[in-house]
């Protein structure tokens, strides 16, 4: 599967940067996979360690964290040579501070070692890292689950992937057979959501959704549930954050989905859960868009971080885990679980893209889903997906602030009026 995210792991072998690199997500978003596929590609050798597999290798981060003094006790623990060209790639590198501590001293080598590292919870390790982080030292860059282009990739639909970035770009209706085809794996890909072992499971039923084992669904969130209670610092958290996870179909099906206490536990305030929303949000399984008190440049400047929408990381698992039928993902059916299938959808797939997404509600009667910053300008959206009809917010939005352009996303074809820009959804990729 073609991963876009190999461009960055390009860039930083290309400008040798002296910095190991930090891959952070979610789990099962492919960071093992694209990393080792990675090191095969471009290097004559490489090491792989699992610090939470091979639990003897931490051992060589307890004395001098000299690279020197850890290549030689790891070389004594596996057995083999770590030459100066070796790329060295530790995994679940979350199970060791001090491992994290001596990507610093890596980076400050002449050597210029090509370290590479990853973790399933390893965000969340991040915020809570009690000792001093190698700020400056190390490059971290976030993998997502794979967003509506890959999965046409995948498909090897490339034909189709041009054709729609083509039309994105003119802003020219596409045919409507091929409009409607890319209707129908837009419909698929909801379904089947960015995983790669789900998109997998997708081609190796032969692009039937309705035949795919949604065990899979299951499995991950068993893993899910297990690091929720693995990756915390007490019993009793663990359990908090397993309730907010659970909670966020319920408050998205909501008329008003801004996240409430209260949803997840009667009578529950900030205090009893806003740390579980962080950790959430820090291990990528949520994505959190925070509420504007006014659409001005920065954006960051003038949000309400009280007040905020959360999603699930993926589409495939919010389905999974509000056990919808594939039928009501269709376009002639209106519901209120797929218009929070398609909000979340859209998140998804900007998130990917590297947005700090933003909604604006000043008032009951007006709501912007989303607003973000581009090259210094704002940038208003609306979701049409049967929740709500609220063409008239970003009309009135637009009349007020005068943005330069603002998008539509709908199941309609491409169009374009006074810069009103109309994109179907399954072009969120494009922007």
């Amino acid at each position: 599967m073609e991963r876009k995210f190999i461009r960055l792991l390009k860039q930083w072998e290309e400008q040798k940067s002296p910095e190991p690199l930090m891959v952070t997500g979610a789990r099962q978003v492919g960071k093992t996979w694209l990393l080792k596929q990675f090191c095969e590609e471009n290097y004559e050798d490489y090491v792989y360690v699992n610090l939470e597999e091979q639990r003897d290798c931490l051992s060589a981060f307890e004395g001098n964290l000299n690279p020197e003094a850890i290549i030689r006790t790891l070389e004594q623990l596996l057995g083999r040579a770590i030459g100066k060209g070796t790329a060295i790639f530790f995994d679940e590198i979350q199970q060791s501070e001090k491992a994290i501590t001596s990507l610093k001293y890596f980076c400050e080598s002449p050597h210029n070692y090509r370290v590479l590292c990853a973790g399933s919870l390893l965000g969340v390790k991040l915020v809570r890292f009690e000792s001093s982080f190698p700020v400056g030292k190390v490059r971290v860059k976030r993998m997502y689950p794979m967003d509506f282009e890959e999965f046409l990739l995948a498909c090897g639909e490339e034909a189709l992937r041009d054709g729609i970035a083509m039309a994105a770009k003119s802003m020219k209706p596409l045919p409507d057979g091929v409009h409607q085809k890319a209707l129908r794996l837009y419909h698929d890909y909801l379904f089947t959501g960015g995983m790669p072992r789900m998109v997998q499971e997708y081609l190796a039923r032969d692009k039937n959704v309705m035949h795919m084992d949604r065990e899979n669904f299951q499995n991950l969130q068993l893993a899910y549930l297990a690091d929720m209670s693995k990756y915390t610092t007490s019993p009793a958290e663990g359990v908090k954050i397993v309730e907010v996870y659970n909670s966020v179909p319920r408050q998205l099906a909501r008329d008003n989905p801004k996240f409430k206490y209260s949803e997840v536990r009667p009578r529950a305030t900030r205090r009893d859960f806003q740390a579980p929303v962080d950790w959430l949000t820090a291990s990528g399984m949520v994505y959190r868009v925070n509420k504007l008190e006014a659409p001005l440049i920065p954006l960051k400047g003038y949000e309400d971080a009280e007040s905020f929408k959360i999603y699930l990381s993926d589409t495939g698992l919010l389905i999974n885990m509000c056990a919808l039928p594939y039928q009501t993902l269709l376009s002639e059916t209106h519901n209120i679980y797929k218009g929070s299938v398609i909000e979340n959808y859209v998140v998804q797939q900007l998130t990917a893209k590297g947005k700090a997404l933003y909604y604006f509600k000043p008032s009951e009667s007006m709501e912007i889903d989303l607003v973000w910053e581009e090259e210094g300008q704002i940038v208003p959206a609306e979701i049409k997906s049967g929740r709500h009809k609220r063409s008239t917010s970003l009309k009135n939005f637009r009349e007020k602030y005068h943005p330069l352009k603002a998008f539509r996303f709908s199941e309609l074809n491409f169009g374009e009026s006074d810069g009103l820009l109309s994109v179907p959804l399954y072009a969120c990729f494009c922007i």
